[in-house]
């Protein structure tokens, strides 16, 4: 059964993307500070933050200041998934983005203090492309349209 994702590259007090996936009716969601990786080389830090409700798919816009997460989101990728393995402290999904495709991970770091700890991977199969760089939607010290 397909389900719902969604990237948001968030500009708050630092930059960082906002990975969401649509499980049980809301959106579980990571904040990964350097975004994810379509280079399996690399293991994405991925701190799992609060459910986000499912308008959240399509949502952009500023965050107005003095509120928590205050900055200019956009949708960075969105798109399908379909759940491989979804168990205790790992999670492996297929994506079919505009940007993020093929089976991606993600594994709760053990010695997180908070628990929240995970790493966002992305795994060797057709999709993968070593060497890519993630490029923003907004460049640095512009607005968003």
């Amino acid at each position: 059964m397909a389900l719902r994702f969604v990237v948001h590259e968030h500009h708050a007090s630092r930059l960082h993307f906002d990975f969401r996936l649509e499980m049980e009716g809301v959106l579980r969601s990571w904040a990964v500070p350097k975004g994810p990786s379509m280079d399996p080389a690399d293991k994405r830090l991925a701190v799992e933050v609060e459910d986000h409700p499912l308008a959240y798919l399509d949502f952009e816009g500023t965050i107005p200041e003095g509120e928590y997460g205050a900055g200019q989101v956009v949708i960075w990728d969105h798109g399908l998934y379909e759940p491989v393995e979804m168990k205790k402290g790992r999670r492996v999904f297929w994506l079919e983005g505009k940007k993020l495709r093929g089976t991606f991970a993600l594994v709760q770091l053990k010695k997180s203090k908070t628990g929240k700890d995970w790493l966002l991977i992305k795994k060797k199969d057709e999709h993968a492309l070593p060497g890519w760089r993630l490029e923003a939607e907004i460049p640095p010290g512009k607005k968003s349209p």
